[in-house]
């Protein structure tokens, strides 16, 4: 039995992951600081779930705070680095919390491993780091250092950050660049819980552009089962998980409608200019570095996740998508 930390625990990712360790016999003590970057009633949720379990320790904290992060007590295996302030939009419109959150951030963990000799950190990442140019699909090897928003910046200088304390610390460090996440309690402010919960409640479907972008989706148990993957001691390496099967955004849109059973009210605003065209991953390095290939495919993570919402409808349907 091992002890992680896992730091964004009542996050999207972090949550799955914590329950996913858990399940396999672990202890995790979590943390989070349950700001208000989306509706805290989905990081309440989630949470409440984790809290049910004896193996889940919970401390609420900043990892910004490195007084709060040192304090942190007892021995952990490996520590899982899932906290972030996420979202290329809202990261132009405030970057100062993102530098503190996803580089400060970062920069304690790693010095808590330097000062316990914690072996094991794992960085979640974000293929936004990519750019706009880059091949599709994306093998880590494409240029990653011309971020067109401060969030991709910001996770930049912490995948850096890695590389120094791996180099003169030798912490075994694995980055996994995430891609686009859904499935159920997803991250409200992302696209796949805002078309379900807009479509059910006969709400305007918002659409930047002409819908023609695509995104490459993975489901969150494949994402949660990838990350935890990621514990295998490989130096320093970088990982793409997710991204894999990809769909336009007006097809997704037709998907969700024939899973709630109702049609869209369609309204198309201008192009963000923060937002990518197009992604998707070349996940040929998961499979050979860490044996992870996504098992379920895209049609089927819909159904579950349109029937989580509307099974939690009462509730989800009050959740701001802002």
């Amino acid at each position: 039995m091992a002890r992680y930390l896992v730091t964004g625990a009542a996050g999207f990712i972090g949550a799955r992951v914590s329950e996913f360790l858990m399940a396999d016999g672990h202890q995790v003590l979590g943390v989070d600081d349950m700001n208000a970057s989306y509706d805290v009633r989905m990081k309440d949720h989630r949470l409440e779930k984790l809290r049910a379990n004896q193996a889940f320790e919970f401390h609420k904290l900043d990892i910004a705070g490195k007084e709060a992060v040192f304090a942190l007590e007892g021995d952990f295996d490996a520590v899982f680095n899932l906290a972030a302030r996420a979202g290329v939009r809202d990261s132009v419109a405030d970057p100062w919390v993102y530098l503190e959150a996803n580089m400060l951030g970062t920069l304690n963990l790693l010095d808590l491993c330097r000062q316990r000799a914690i072996p094991k950190f794992i960085l979640a990442s974000t293929s936004s780091i990519y750019g706009d140019d880059a091949p599709l699909p994306t093998p880590e090897e494409a240029d990653s250092s011309h971020p067109l928003q401060p969030y991709a910046a910001t996770k930049k200088g912490a995948e850096a950050m890695c590389h120094a304390y791996h180099y003169l610390h030798g912490i075994d460090v694995t980055i996994v660049r995430y891609f686009t996440v859904y499935g159920p309690a997803g991250r409200p402010n992302m696209s796949m819980f805002r078309f379900a919960r807009w479509i059910a409640e006969g709400v305007p479907v918002q659409v930047y552009g002409d819908g023609e972008q695509t995104r490459g989706f993975t489901y969150i148990d494949d994402i949660a089962r990838g990350t935890i993957l990621a514990l295998k001691n490989v130096g320093f390496e970088v990982i793409n998980l997710g991204g894999h099967e990809t769909i336009s955004i007006n097809e997704l849109i037709k998907l969700i409608e024939t899973e709630v059973g109702e049609q869209a009210i369609i309204e198309h605003g201008p192009p963000a200019k923060a937002d990518m065209q197009a992604n998707q991953a070349d996940v040929s390095k998961a499979g050979a570095l860490l044996g992870w290939e996504p098992q379920v495919p895209l049609k089927e993570g819909i159904a579950r996740m349109v029937a989580w919402y509307l099974a939690e409808r009462d509730w989800a349907s009050q959740i701001s998508v802002d």
